[in-house]
């Protein structure tokens, strides 16, 4: 069991079940999160072009701040358009 701490006000930890890792990414669609801090996006856009040259269908997103969580509609968005998610730091 896994417990995530959202930093943002969260008054009691929330415990939730990891989901199993995919065998394989063929036929999967990756999301890329760019959490929008300086230089992420040079580890990001390598991971692409990686991703990319193995057949890998792969989706960007970007937050418009790293300050805060990514927006209610981009989560929905990345939730019905991939079947996983990459997020990149940086720093």
């Amino acid at each position: 069991m896994t417990v995530l701490l959202d930093p943002t006000a969260e008054r009691s930890p929330t415990v939730r079940p990891r989901l199993p890792r995919p065998d394989r990414l063929d036929g999967l669609t990756v999301g890329i999160l760019d959490i929008s801090k300086p230089r992420g996006d040079v580890f990001l856009d390598r991971l692409h072009e990686r991703l990319s040259e193995r057949g890998i269908a792969v989706r960007r997103y970007m937050k418009p701040t790293m300050t805060r969580p990514a927006p209610l509609p981009l989560r929905q968005q990345i939730g019905t358009e991939v079947n996983l998610v990459i997020e990149g730091l940086a720093d």
